[in-house]
């Protein structure tokens, strides 16, 4: 069989069966688990890291989950309130390293929490995270000690280290915004907030091979510019760390959008490499006009200037045309292989009907589990599969400090925003992704703000869909 223009190489010995246990159950299954530990003070960017390792290590499909020890002693508070109408006010001085009382709670807090990860990890998890200062050696030997009498879980201590005035104090700004100030006023809360940082700081120990030289560890300074990796042997610590040395902050917008109108979405065929119809040649000259007033307007805060917008497209022609009305001399316009749509195999050119009509089999194995489903041919692939030729663009979009448009494909487009939004990977394949649509996913440091955007042929106009949502 002669591969089609969107084919993606098989791998020999890399097909699995169609029908049966999917592909995720057996990663959660195989190698020992992982309990990655954060570590550092307050407002140095831990729950950051910890929302962005989480959306990957989940989006490749490790069951993962976030266990917050500043949650739980908010709710033991609560609960504490509720039987004895004591309020328990969290103060500065809670969080002084000579308040024994205090220091033993907060210590039985952070190996409650942890009792709860390794409780998750044996129930069938696979990373959980531990969010938290942990911030003493006598702290991490206690969680060592702990996870020691299991038998198939790996630690990886993460280390969030900032020395940037400026970051210290956004950061700082946010915590006022958080659980632990609400309905209080600003000035009061920052000193409250500065004096706790400085308790912490009188206790804070980092980490180091003095600790135990078996241990793994990654030590991130200043959000990613500085990355120090110790003795990573694992797997999933490896993941954790080739993802995190890639990161960085700088103020950027990453926009999607699917190709204009084709000849063959006219006539409901899947795949092929058909060029655009007059429609989406049309919607290709206004993206143009659109994107270049868009980058005009946005402002990167350190420079005042606009970051340089980089075009990325699938290498199908419906793609490559669309944007063809970008100026390659104020564009860096890339085609990727990588970005192409799902390859259909045997089905490619076929519309959904005549799928259901030739291959009525294939058409209700697809019908009832769409992610793990692939294509039956040379080359068909699953949703499972589009996940890992996307690996290297997801660690390109968090390694560059550019905008970027990216130019693909409705599959492409359910993967790339299951990632950029954290939506669970089975839900992904619902997603309603209309043509003529722009998406523009902007990273801030509580998460990623989604705004989106619709071409009208009759007004000849973008206008945006709806507000804000943050995900």
């Amino acid at each position: 069989m002669t591969l089609g223009p969107n084919s993606w190489t098989p791998v020999p010995g890399a097909f699995i069966q169609k029908i049966g246990k999917d592909v995720h159950a057996y990663k959660n299954e195989i190698g020992p688990k992982a309990v990655v530990v954060m570590v550092g003070l307050p407002a140095r960017g831990k729950s950051y890291i910890v929302k962005k390792l989480k959306r990957y290590i989940s989006w490749l499909g490790f069951k993962t989950k976030v266990f917050n020890v500043g949650n739980r002693r908010r709710t033991c508070a609560a609960e504490t309130q509720v039987k004895t109408g004591c309020v328990q006010n969290h103060t500065s001085d809670f969080f002084n390293p000579n308040n024994e009382d205090a220091r033993s709670l907060r210590d039985q807090l952070a190996m409650d929490t942890l009792e709860e990860v390794i409780s998750w990890l044996n129930d069938g998890g696979k990373v959980g995270i531990l969010d938290a200062t942990n911030s003493t050696k006598e702290r991490r030997q206690r969680i060592m000690d702990r996870c020691s009498r299991e038998s198939d879980i790996n630690i990886l201590f993460v280390e969030s280290i900032c020395t940037d005035p400026e970051v210290l104090a956004r950061n700082m700004q946010l915590k006022l915004s958080g659980p632990d100030y609400k309905n209080q006023q600003s000035d009061s809360a920052l000193r409250d907030f500065q004096a706790r940082v400085a308790n912490y700081e009188r206790a804070y120990e980092t980490i180091d091979d003095s600790e135990d030289e078996d241990i793994q560890y990654c030590k991130i300074i200043n959000v990613g510019k500085k990355v120090i990796a110790h003795n990573i042997q694992t797997f999933l610590a490896g993941q954790c760390v080739f993802y995190l040395m890639n990161m960085n902050l700088a103020a950027r917008q990453i926009w999607l959008t699917r190709h204009g109108e084709s000849l063959d979405n006219q006539v409901g065929k899947i795949g092929g490499d058909a060029p655009l119809s007059s429609a989406g040649r049309e919607y290709a000259e206004a993206l143009s006009t659109f994107m270049a007033e868009q980058q005009r307007d946005f402002r990167c805060a350190e420079t005042g200037k606009p970051p340089q917008l980089t075009v990325w497209t699938s290498m199908l022609q419906r793609a490559i045309e669309t944007a063809e009305h970008f100026n390659p001399h104020e564009f860096d316009i890339k085609h990727m292989k990588f970005l192409n749509e799902i390859y259909a195999g045997i089905c490619e050119g076929m519309t959904y009907e005549e799928i259901q009509q030739t291959y009525p089999e294939e058409f209700k194995a697809r019908s009832a589990n769409k992610f793990y489903y692939r294509y039956p041919g040379m080359g068909g692939e699953s949703y499972c599969d589009v996940i890992q030729r996307l690996c290297p663009v997801i660690v390109e979009l968090e390694r560059t400090r550019n905008s970027v448009l990216i130019v693909t494909h409705r599959a492409l487009m359910r993967t790339l925003l299951a990632y950029l939004m954290d939506i669970p990977l089975r839900q992904m394949t619902k997603l309603d992704i209309p043509l003529n649509t722009v998406y523009c996913i902007e990273p801030k440091p509580y998460g990623n703000v989604l705004t989106k955007y619709q071409y009208s042929h009759d007004t000849k106009t973008f206008h945006q869909l709806e507000s804000d949502e943050t995900m």
